[in-house]
């Protein structure tokens, strides 16, 4: 199985690809359009700030690949955050997969909450859905992130930090979690696993 990891302007790529060799699969890091069309699975990770990814995608024309791929895709963090339509970081206009706009959150109690969100929390309603298969009860995963997803009809988890939020989303052939898969233990590595099993 050929699994692409997209490369683009973002940090955080090599922890994903070492949690990809530890289940076994031979990942390859690439921004070609080849490698990444003919590719059976496709993952798109990230840290880092949404404008400046944005115009690093646009520049090798990998935001109109993205919206062409048909076999099944996962955004990871920042990765689902630019598969969204629009982020309050630098009002940044994203890829639009999911018609669901990205927010910034803002504590009201700066004592109790801080931002950026760091550390694990649970994941919450979630969906009968192939990537959510035979998680334990309770699952904590890890988060590192200043920004949401607003809920919608395509969240399948979510979790409470200031206010409830997409934890993950699917549409179509489209998967995207804000945690860190790669960071999360065992529950991340089941995510990652099942995905790979789509």
């Amino acid at each position: 199985m050929k699994t692409a990891v997209i490369k683009y302007n973002s940090g955080n790529v090599q922890s994903v690809l070492y949690a990809l060799e530890r289940l076994g699969v031979d990942a390859e890091l690439t921004d070609d359009p080849e490698k990444i069309l003919s590719a059976d699975k496709v993952i798109f990770p990230g840290q880092g700030e949404a404008s400046s990814a944005m115009r690093y995608l646009k520049a090798r024309k990998l935001d109109q690949l993205i919206k062409e791929i048909k076999q099944p895709f996962l955004g990871v963090c920042l990765g689902l955050q630019l598969l969204c339509e629009h982020s309050e970081e630098n009002d940044t206009e994203c890829l639009g997969i999911f018609p669901v706009k990205v927010k910034k959150f803002i504590p009201e109690n700066t004592q109790e909450f801080k931002v950026p969100h760091v550390g694990w929390n649970e994941l919450e309603n979630l969906s009968d859905n192939p990537i959510l298969k035979d998680l334990p009860a309770n699952p904590f995963v890890y988060y590192v992130h200043s920004y949401f997803a607003e809920l919608s009809e395509m969240t399948i988890a979510q979790t409470h930090y200031i206010h409830d939020f997409s934890a993950m989303l699917h549409l179509d052939n489209y998967y995207a979690i804000q945690a860190h898969p790669e960071k999360s233990g065992e529950v991340g590595e089941k995510l990652l696993s099942n995905f790979l099993s789509i």
